[in-house]
């Protein structure tokens, strides 16, 4: 699976364990470290910790590797570094704090179902 497959695969896998709001963030003109964020909301600490453990196991059943995890043990955020995409999923307040979308504004965001947000 290229980059843009594997958020997309992110994105379904969040989708179907109740993620919220999931956004997929198209930053490779921008950033030497990834080619997309997809950032999702998880109602709890519980649910953060579940949907990025699903993500986790869900992309390495596809060929990706984990690279780095940050953000575990009730800090309301974790991320997850898949090499070419970067996931991470908050808690609502954690995620309103940080406004990553704000952060990365000036590059094309879509929703799950990949259609350019405005």
């Amino acid at each position: 699976m290229n980059s843009k497959e594997l958020a997309h695969k992110a994105a379904e896998i969040l989708d179907n364990k109740k993620g919220e709001d999931i956004v997929i963030i198209e930053i490779g003109e921008k950033s030497s470290f990834a080619d997309y964020l997809v950032i999702a909301t998880g109602r709890s600490g519980r649910q953060v910790q579940a949907l990025t453990d699903d993500v986790e196991g869900g992309l390495e059943k596809e060929g990706a590797i984990c690279k780095g995890i940050e953000g575990k043990g009730g800090t309301g955020w974790v991320l997850l570094d898949m090499g070419d995409i970067i996931v991470n999923v908050f808690e609502r307040e954690t995620r309103e704090k940080f406004n990553i979308e704000k952060v990365w504004g000036d590059c094309p965001v879509y929703n799950y179902e990949g259609t350019v947000e405005e």
